[in-house]
């Protein structure tokens, strides 16, 4: 199983971006898929996930601003970013669960400056 994300970029403050990471090579569903982060020098946060049954948890510092879907016929889990700031910088992964098994996505760097 491989995760490839994409999506990320440059964006000024205030900006949006949306991000994407899609499953290949699996033909069963994912129980729980989400986005981690990690900004230089820090370790790595968890960002928002969602569930097969579509419930969502947020980290306190991007409720309201960021929104996380899924498209489980497509194995494929989105983060809607809006209102960026500059802390938001960081690598972002994806994670996919299902049951013991864990997948990681090679990261997608979002950068939001001026």
């Amino acid at each position: 199983v491989q995760l490839q994300a994409s999506g990320g970029g440059l964006v000024q403050p205030g900006g949006s971006l949306r991000l994407s990471c899609a499953a290949s090579g699996s033909i069963f569903s994912f129980n729980v898929m989400g986005w981690y982060r990690q900004a230089p020098g820090k370790q790595r946060e968890l960002v928002a996930h969602i569930s097969g049954g579509g419930s969502t948890n947020y980290a306190d510092s991007v409720k309201g601003r960021f929104t996380i879907s899924r498209d489980n016929g497509k194995n494929t889990v989105y983060l809607q970013m809006n209102s960026l700031k500059p802390e938001d910088t960081a690598v972002y992964h994806c994670n996919f669960r299902r049951g013991a098994l864990e997948y990681w996505g090679q990261g997608t760097q979002v950068t939001v400056s001026s």
